[in-house]
């Protein structure tokens, strides 16, 4: 992927395991790469610990291997178990950031013996990013891109 041209959206990053196996890593993309200025990192830690509760409590949770923040914080990675396209996991993405959206409440595995850095969160930048990009999700292009 050309990161001088990526837009926020839902991306197959690749997919691995071959055809008996196969996993498909999501490039959940909120910002524009080099572009606009990365995600906040208390921010980017609270949304981790919400959407990976949502996921791992959804209805596809056996599916779900992996949800973290990619290091240059322009967004996300999903990996789940098998061969998958954007289209495919929509409605779950969707779900997960309305959680994250509307959530009140004690941040889940927030606290000191539970996260190794419990004091960095943001549960109101985290709702902001999240409905940010609920909003760019309604935008077809951004969910299905080339």
């Amino acid at each position: 992927m050309n990161h001088l041209h990526l837009e926020p959206g839902i991306y197959v990053s690749r997919v691995d395991g071959g055809e008996q196996n196969p996993v498909t890593t999501f490039d959940l993309r909120f910002t524009r790469p080099n572009r606009e200025p990365a995600l906040g990192m208390p921010a980017v830690h609270t949304i981790e610990h919400l959407a990976a509760t949502y996921l791992r409590n959804s209805p596809r949770k056996d599916e779900i291997v992996y949800f973290g923040p990619m290091g240059c914080r322009t967004g996300f990675y999903l990996v789940i178990f098998g061969r998958l396209t954007s289209e495919n996991i929509l409605p779950l993405i969707r779900n997960a950031f309305r959680f994250v959206a509307d959530f009140e409440g004690e941040i889940p595995g927030a606290k000191p013996e539970e996260c190794g850095n419990y004091r960095e969160h943001n549960l109101t930048n985290a709702k902001i990013y999240a409905r940010q990009y609920l909003k760019d999700l309604e935008q077809p292009h951004l969910v299905y891109p080339h």
